[in-house]
């Protein structure tokens, strides 16, 4: 008689831990596929639109739009500067910087600012036109760059500046920026 009952106890445990490893062994299998599939699914994050157009980041890479926008603030907010604003000009570059070009951008930033501070000197960048190449990860911004001492205008200029960005994970970020020598007014024409 207790073996009996002792024979259905066993075959009762039994069932339970066959059960209990055939759950584990499916959670585990979904755990493997979910897991393979979040590591290799794009991310994408809506932005809140500043224009009449919703915008969104992937991890696929940076969309046209998006860099255009980007390098369109920064470049008013790098290009137009007066000395009342220096320090907080550069901490809002410095945070658009990439980690691996924050020393060298803030190196140059610095020497900016030592030059500028105290004097009467503001400077105004107005866009005419811009160019993004969201493969390359770079923009060319041209414009006039008017220099101004008080209120007289001592100088206003066609400028070209090109921004170099990189982009990892859903993050944009500045790795540099150069004025470029004027364009040929012949080759524009062609």
């Amino acid at each position: 008689m207790h073996s009996d009952i002792s024979h259905e106890r066993q075959q009762s445990l039994l069932r339970q831990r066959n059960l209990f490893a055939l759950t584990s062994a499916g959670l585990g299998l979904a755990l493997v596929v979910a897991g393979s599939l979040a590591a290799t699914r794009d991310r994408e994050v809506v932005l809140v639109p500043t224009v009449p157009k919703a915008l969104t980041v992937s991890s696929a890479g940076v969309e046209a739009d998006y860099l255009e926008l980007v390098t369109r603030d920064a470049a008013l907010v790098l290009l137009n500067r007066s000395p009342e604003g220096l320090d907080y000009w550069m901490s809002e570059i410095l945070k658009l910087a990439d980690p691996a070009s924050y020393g060298r951008l803030k190196a140059e930033l610095v020497r900016i600012v030592e030059e500028q501070r105290g004097s009467d000197v503001t400077q105004a960048f107005v866009i005419r036109s811009m160019t993004v190449d969201p493969k390359g990860l770079t923009s060319d911004v041209t414009g006039t760059l008017k220099t101004f001492v008080g209120a007289q205008v001592i100088a206003s200029d066609e400028r070209r500046f090109r921004f170099s960005w990189t982009y990892r994970g859903l993050r944009l970020a500045l790795a540099g920026f150069a004025q470029l020598p004027p364009q040929d007014k012949s080759k524009e024409a062609q």
